[in-house]
Formats: C-alpha cells, structure tokens, sequence
C-alpha cells in the first residue's frame, strides 16, 4: 500500500512537471480506488504549503499591510435626517450617490402632509462614505447616526489562501481523470471532481460577497417632515415605573390575545352551539313526558274499626247460667 500511494504521488508531480514518460507508469496505478482522496492531495499539498508561507511572510513582513487603506472593512451606516421637502431631500440623495459612483439599492416612501416618509438603501464605494455621509446630513436637520463596522481583513486572507489549495485539488484530480482506464476509477473521479469543484465555487463566493461588502458601503438615510414625530428615545428599564409599565403592557397584551381568541371562537359557537342547546331541551322535554307520573304508595287492607277512633277489644266472656236447687 506504501508503494502504491508513492507511485501516485509520483506520478501527480511528474504531471505537474510535464514529463510524458511517466504516463505508462501512472495508468496503471490509478486502479485504487480506495486511494483516489490521497493521490489527488498529493499535487495540493505545494500549493498548501506555499499559500501557508505566503500568509505567514505578510503577516512577519508585510508591515504595510496594517494600514486603513490595506485592509478588508465593512462600513454600515444608519441616520435619519428632518427635511422640508421630503421627495426633494430623496432626489438629492440619490444624485449625490450616483455622483460617488454608487447606486440606490431600496427605496421606501409614505406620502402625506403630517407623516411623510422616505427611506433609501444606497450602496457607495468606501472610499466616498464619509463624505456622502456628511453631504446626506447637511440636506436637513441630522437626528441620528449610527456608523458600524466590521474588519474582514483575516478571514479575506483566509478566503485566498483556500481558494488556490482548493483550485490545486481540484487540477489534480482533473489529471488523475484524464488517466483513468476502468469505468469504476471514471466514475469514483467523476464523483471526486464535482465534489472538489462545488467546495470551490462555495469558497469563490464567499469571496466575491465579502468584495461587494468591503468595495460598496451600505448606507440606510431616513428623511422625515418637519411634522413628523421625533425619535422615541430609549428610557431607563429599571425601577419602580418601569416594571409597571412593563406589566401594564403585559396586561395589555393578553387581553387583547383573549379577546382576539374569543372573536375567532363565538361564530362557532353561535353556529353550533345555540342549535345544540335547542336540541338538548327538546329531548329533555320530550323524556319527561314519555316518564309515568308517581302515585301514592298502596295502602295495607287491616281490622275494621271507627276511622280516628281506638281499636275496640274483645266483648268480655259470658258467665254460665247457674241451675236450680
């Protein structure tokens, strides 16, 4: 077996070098199907380790590298802005970000005298985003401004580091396709290059999204009328106020879930229920007719005597009639 992988890595390297005299020794060699993973890592493993001493040599000498401008940041800015005119602080916004180089990426508006609302998603370059940020403030009266950001720059590095080990896997296994000579190693390499090439178009677009983020800044203005109601700053959440708004609201909450339930459960209940409540008093009504009325109970035949009167007793014995001397 320890053979076997080292005629495959020599044969993967003497491709790379060009030497046509090595494919009579490569074809038969690429029968192992179970080594087709470690014969098509073996041309990978220069470009992993000449990606790593790259990385590795810009981080020790490349101090130029840990400058603003040579870095992978993502800015992400959010504000909203109190204007007289709401669709003319909109048009001018979208001009002056189409003058940047950029475009408008959403656009979200509310018409009316009192409510009036526009919300714009513009995409400029990084290089112009403070400045349009600072031209977007001065069309009105600037009430907020959020800026974020987020430095990519490690996992930008990354990102390249595994797209060229990733294009040199998958170069090797395109080599290792074109020897094979059975239809079991044509398809196990088959299979083996798809799996490689999709890997590498995943990393391939990661790294085109982390471009779009780092080359075009993302920024949210909001333009309100002068009647709009101004922004709700945040409140203490502690205290004694402050827990019983919170239960207010709670209170709130679930009698308006109660109601809603109820709302959605009386038309059942007046469809089926009130016929089912007719029904069931009707049936009672009808069993309690078809029930025979109780009586009194029987009375026991016993002595005739006076009604209300005691019981008479026995008549008293008659004496004997006496006879005559």
């Amino acid at each position: 077996m320890v053979g076997l992988v080292a005629v495959l890595a020599a044969a993967a390297c003497s491709a790379d070098g060009g030497n046509e005299t090595s494919d009579s020794q490569a074809r038969p060699a690429v029968g192992g199907a179970a080594d087709v993973g470690g014969a098509a890592d073996a041309g990978a493993a220069k470009a992993q380790a000449g990606a790593d001493q790259d990385k590795a040599g810009a981080g020790v000498s490349g101090a130029a590298d840990l400058r603003v401008d040579q870095r992978s940041i993502i800015y992400t800015g959010t504000m909203q802005v109190r204007v007289d005119d709401v669709d003319r602080a909109a048009r001018d916004a979208t001009a002056r970000t189409r003058e940047a180089g950029g475009f408008v990426g959403g656009d979200q508006r509310t018409s009316g005298s009192a409510d009036a609302r526009a919300e714009l998603t513009l995409r400029v370059p990084a290089d112009r985003f403070t400045a349009v940020i600072d031209g977007l403030a001065g069309l009105g009266k600037q009430e907020r401004r959020e800026i974020r950001t987020e430095d990519v720059t490690e996992e930008t590095v990354d990102l390249d580091a595994r797209i060229v080990t990733q294009r040199a896997r998958v170069d090797s296994a395109r080599k290792l396709l074109a020897r094979a000579n059975s239809i079991n190693d044509l398809v196990t390499l088959e299979n083996e290059v798809g799996r490689r090439e999709a890997d590498l178009a995943s990393l391939e677009a990661k790294k085109r999204r982390l471009a779009d983020l780092t080359a075009l800044s993302t920024i949210t203005v909001t333009f309100v009328g002068p009647h709009a109601a101004p922004p709700v700053e945040k409140e203490n959440d502690l205290g004694f106020l402050a827990g019983l708004r919170g239960g207010w609201s709670a209170f709130l909450g679930t009698l308006t879930v109660a109601l809603t339930v109820l709302g959605a459960v009386l038309p059942f209940a007046l469809v089926i229920g009130v016929p089912a409540a007719v029904l069931f008093r009707l049936a009672r009504r009808r069993r309690a007719r078809r029930t025979p009325p109780a009586g009194p109970a029987p009375m026991v035949p016993g002595p005739a005597g006076p009604v209300g009167g005691p019981t008479p007793s026995a008549p008293p014995p008659v004496p004997a009639a006496r006879s005559g001397p």
